[in-house]
């Protein structure tokens, strides 16, 4: 719990320091699965942390209870569109329960390295963002499967005529590990969400996620409906929450968050 306390305090001594930071509104990668093709400005930081995010899936006779602590992206924008981002999970840990045995794990994740770069100005009426990342294995072989992986997100931004909606699609193509270990295979996700600015402090946003993961032995399809809600509380300070549903049987049930972002 030692990292779950530090990240804490990292944000909020953003928050004291966050008076500092100029006056463009913050844009974060929170809430929801979507992913904004808007970056860091150049020479600030932004810390957005997943406070709490807890999972339940139900399969095969078993319960399975996943609980993610202080998951924490930390960015830094090297440039007028492109940012640096460490994003990490201090404690993570799932509870398995059926057929009168029960198991308990705990670990800190794995790591994600991540650079975005926006392809557009920021007046541009469509706006596009590259997203690289690479997944550095760190998490126990428990809750992690010990491998190198990586992908590419393209984000996309589209607003819909003059009123306060967004349209944003994430398409991604992913290399992720064989599940025997041998080698990787090429899987693909996209979200496609709504978003809708109820005035100048919340948003709220509801979204359809997809993933096909074309492994050898076998394809898994996954898909979820998520719904989120966000509060800004000020120009650089943002509270959200979310629910993710599954839609499938390979999807797991549910899964509720809540988050804070700041830059400083």
């Amino acid at each position: 719990m030692r990292g779950h306390h530090l990240f804490l305090g990292a944000v909020l001594l953003g928050i004291g320091s966050a008076a500092t930071a100029d006056d463009q509104t913050i844009c974060a990668d929170r809430p929801s699965k979507s992913t904004g093709p808007c970056t860091v400005p150049q020479g600030k930081w932004q810390i957005e942390t997943g406070l709490v995010d807890w999972t339940r899936d139900r399969s095969g006779g078993l319960k399975t209870d996943t609980i993610v602590w202080a998951n924490t992206a930390i960015k830094y924008g090297i440039g007028r569109r492109t940012d640096l981002e460490l994003w990490i999970t201090p404690l993570e840990t799932a509870s398995v329960h059926g057929g009168g045995e029960s198991e308990h794990h705990s670990s800190f994740g794995d790591t994600v390295l991540r650079i975005k770069y926006a392809l557009t100005s920021d007046d541009a009426p469509v706006q596009v963002a590259l997203d690289p990342f690479v997944k550095i294995p760190t998490a126990n072989h428990r809750l992690g499967n010990g491998k190198v992986e990586g992908g590419l997100l393209v984000p996309i931004e589209i607003p819909i005529g003059k009123n306060p909606v967004t349209l944003s699609l994430d398409p991604e193509v992913d290399l992720f590990a064989n599940s025997d270990g041998s080698g990787h295979h090429l899987a693909a996700d996209n979200v496609v969400n709504l978003g809708l600015a109820v005035n100048d402090r919340v948003t709220v946003s509801t979204e359809v996620w997809t993933m096909w993961d074309w492994d050898p032995a076998g394809t898994g399809k996954q898909a979820s409906w998520d719904v989120a809600g966000s509060y800004l509380a000020t120009k650089a300070l943002q509270l959200d929450v979310g629910a993710n549903f599954g839609l499938n049987n390979q999807t797991s049930g549910f899964e509720v968050y809540s988050g804070v972002s700041v830059r400083f």
